[in-house]
């Protein structure tokens, strides 16, 4: 007679928590990024935490161990996609090179990473729907800026010094318009190429698009007559 299947018998639940518990780094490292494909495709609200858990491999207490809620989840999402783009505008030395050109290179950091990074493009739109009211839950967030606006000002205070770069600006307003000129034009590509019936997804045209801001950024930078 063929014996039941008693409660001892490893269920695919049992087996995935056994092997979170295992290597509890790489499951809490699957779950943020099957997270941040999840709300940059459909924002806060429309993201599911079980999907996510499903696309990581995972189930829903696991999630729920490593993040504590969906807002902690999101929260988290949102601090590792900036911590990224900090570690890129950071791997300058500016020792190295002259001020204008560290600024310059500082404005290639910014453009490059919005280029490569969609994601962080679509989660700062939905952000700014929701007002920044999950970016103001995180203290880790304002700390990493502050690091790329004393290395802006370092720079500035060099090139003011040398000669390369004018007097009175300001770092964070130059560091606003440097985003916005990497953001804007592929933030809003979709919107842009209906409006005026172009095409600015094509390689050709981000290319010159980036050549023009750049020119922009060079002049605002470069001391008057």
């Amino acid at each position: 007679m063929k014996q039941p299947m008693t409660s001892s018998e490893p269920t695919s639940s049992d087996a995935e928590g056994q092997l979170a518990r295992r290597d509890p780094s790489r499951t809490r490292a699957r779950l943020l990024e099957a997270a941040i494909e999840e709300f940059a495709s459909h924002g806060h609200s429309g993201a599911r935490t079980e999907r996510i858990a499903r696309h990581a491999g995972t189930n829903i207490r696991m999630l729920y161990h490593y993040f504590g809620s969906k807002d902690d989840l999101y929260v988290a999402v949102l601090e590792a996609v900036f911590s990224d783009l900090r570690h890129d505008e950071l791997q300058l030395d500016a020792d190295a090179l002259a001020p204008l050109e560290a600024l310059m290179r500082i404005f290639d950091f910014v453009d490059d990473h919005f280029a490569s990074h969609p994601r962080l493009r679509k989660l700062l739109a939905f952000e700014n729907l929701n007002e920044a009211r999950h970016l103001a839950r995180s203290a880790r967030i304002p700390e990493m800026s502050s690091p790329v606006l004393s290395l802006i000002r370092a720079q500035l205070k060099r090139g003011v010094a040398s000669g390369q770069v004018r007097r009175g600006v300001d770092p964070l307003h130059l560091y606003v318009a440097m985003v916005s000129l990497a953001y804007y034009g592929r933030g809003h590509v979709h919107t842009l190429s209906r409006i005026f019936d172009k095409d600015m997804h094509q390689p050709s045209w981000q290319k010159a698009h980036r050549k023009l801001t750049r020119q922009m950024v060079a002049a605002f930078l470069a001391p008057g007559d």
